[in-house]
Order: C-alpha cells, then sequence, then structure tokens
C-alpha cells in the first residue's frame, strides 16, 4: 500500500474504529493508540479483529522522528517482553547522546 493512497483517509481500526498510520515500508497499518499492527497483504488491508498483532511504539514512523535514537533503545529497556510506555520513551528521549 503506498502512502497517497485515498484509502488511508477512511481506513479504522476494527476494533476502536480510530484512524490508522500506514506503517514502514507500507506493509502494516499501525494503532498507536492499542499498539496494534494489521498487515498489508498484496496490497490488500486485514483489518479483522483477530488479524491484527502487537506492535510497539519503539517502531512507530512518528515517534522514529521524534525519536532519533531509536535503533538504541531497545537495549535500554528491561527485558520485559513488553512495549515500552511512552513515559519510557520520553524518559529516553532526556539522556545525553552516545559519542
Amino acid at each position: 500500500m503506498k502512502p497517497d493512497n485515498p484509502l488511508l483517509r477512511i481506513l479504522v481500526c476494527p476494533l476502536d474504529k480510530g484512524p490508522l498510520i500506514l506503517d514502514e515500508p507500507g506493509s502494516a497499518l499501525y494503532n498507536p493508540r492499542l499498539r496494534r499492527r494489521y498487515p498489508v497483504i498484496d496490497g490488500i488491508p486485514q483489518l479483522l479483529p483477530d488479524s491484527g498483532e502487537p506492535g510497539s511504539a519503539l517502531y512507530n514512523p512518528r515517534l522514529r522522528r521524534r525519536y532519533p535514537v531509536i535503533d538504541g533503545i531497545p537495549q535500554l529497556l528491561p527485558d520485559s517482553g513488553e512495549p515500552a510506555s511512552d513515559e519510557q520513551l520520553a524518559a529516553l528521549s532526556t539522556l545525553p547522546a552516545a559519542h
């Protein structure tokens, strides 16, 4: 699915009916509120409630721009198996840059 596809303006999450974000490189639609990814297979979004899989806030395209050190963040988080919360990401963004 391409970023300029007009369907992106009307597609919503099947669970909370909120807007979805096209995940890079267009292989999934992402719901940042529920942190769920819905795959796009052969250009067709799979928007059944059971087709969603847990996503991570770390790989939200908007957060990637906001947190340029995103590739280093997973090593700084506890190995809980859970996605980082917005509070954890905000705290990490205040750390001094590694040189």
